[in-house]
């Protein structure tokens, strides 16, 4: 099973102003510190992938800089005017979506980036694919950044297979902790794109993720929000495959599966107050191939968005690529014996209420995916 990587060295020069991670003053009592969002969790990703040798075994996806008529694919002309009027002072594109100077070429790169990767699927020169890009990008919506957002790099990316492949059907599976309100907000009237977002309820964006929000007009039944208790651990995220990804992915039948893969609802996350280790992802993983399988295999592609422990990231991305790549490195998370065997792994009975919810959002809306 081939396997394409996308990684450039100038990802992780981009600066997120740590100004940012002051989200209150405090009269002037809060110690500036080390933004939250910065490249460590990445670039020990990269380092974990290649000094367990799993490196050698991926397809390199060379990243290239998004075109203004790429990124207009999702965003608007003024977003664009205005993000690149800031390019050589550096700026802002909304609330935390902060870059240096010369940050909107880095910007340029990471979609560019996942924009290559779903070429190499669909060209067939690869069979699944992973963008470990930054800045990430699900939060960003055609109008504005957020949350460490600037562009949103999955979205252009299945715009650009839309229109250059002529598909007809693509799944976005978001598993980050956050909910993926810019995808929902890109793709909320567009039939040709069922979008699923787990995520911790209420968390960010505020107020963002509901259950009632599952698209209008012609893209009625083609949003799913699972948004899970805090506390939810391996029980309720295997629950969520088993009655709300799987049986979406076999009615659906898509082209092609993006994933914007966050490690955030790892147990040691900072911005997040989940129980997952990495044989969860890798879990998660497996069950999204299998039941890919079901429906002629369409292809992978998975870009990186959040994950902000700088020591457990690392081993939940390695879990995914050998689940991707099929190759076993030996190398078990560390991590893993703290967090599994915290209180609450098994599903508990608010978290199934909450299940149950989407399940019968399922069950209403497969004869229009069919």
């Amino acid at each position: 099973m081939a396997t394409g990587f996308v990684w450039d060295e100038r990802y992780m020069w981009h600066q997120n102003d740590p100004t940012a991670a002051a989200v209150v003053t405090a009269g002037g009592f809060v110690e500036p510190g080390t933004q939250t969002e910065n490249p460590d969790t990445k670039r020990r990703f990269k380092n974990l992938l290649d000094a367990s040798g799993l490196s050698r075994k991926l397809v390199d996806i060379p990243a290239r800089p998004a075109t203004d008529e790429e990124i207009l694919l999702v965003h608007s002309q003024d977003f664009l005017d205005r993000m690149q009027g800031q390019n050589e002072t550096g700026g802002s594109m909304g609330p935390l979506a902060n870059f240096g100077p010369g940050g909107i070429d880095i910007v340029r790169l990471a979609a560019g980036g996942v924009i290559n990767a779903v070429d190499a699927v669909l060209d067939k020169t690869c069979e699944n694919a992973y963008a470990l890009v930054r800045p990430c990008g699900h939060h960003a919506t055609p109008e504005m950044g957020l949350g460490f957002a600037i562009v949103n790099n999955g979205a252009i990316a299945a715009r650009h297979a839309l229109e250059r492949y002529d598909l007809e059907r693509i799944l976005f599976l978001d598993w980050d902790v956050h909910h993926g309100n810019g995808t929902q907000a890109i793709f909320y009237e567009d039939p040709r794109v069922l979008t699923i977002s787990i995520h911790q309820d209420n968390c960010f964006p505020p107020q963002s993720g509901t259950i009632s929000d599952t698209g209008s007009g012609k893209g009625e039944g083609y949003n799913l929000n699972v948004p899970l208790p805090a506390g939810s651990g391996r029980g309720a995220y295997v629950d969520v495959m088993e009655r709300i990804v799987e049986p979406a992915v076999k009615s659906f039948r898509p082209q092609l599966i993006i994933v914007p893969c966050g490690f955030d609802a790892g147990g040691f996350d900072p911005l997040g107050r989940m129980l997952l280790y990495a044989d969860v992802f890798r879990e998660m993983t497996r069950r999204l191939m299998a039941a890919a399988n079901t429906v002629g295999n369409p292809p992978i592609v998975m870009c990186h968005e959040g994950g902000y422990h700088a020591s457990s990231t690392a081993f939940m991305g390695l879990a995914v690529m050998e689940q991707l790549s099929g190759e076993q490195t030996g190398i078990e998370d560390p991590f893993a014996m703290f967090i599994k065997e915290m209180g609450g792994q098994d599903i508990q009975p608010h978290q199934t209420q909450a299940i149950d919810a989407v399940a019968r959002l399922v069950n209403q809306f497969k004869p229009r995916w069919d």
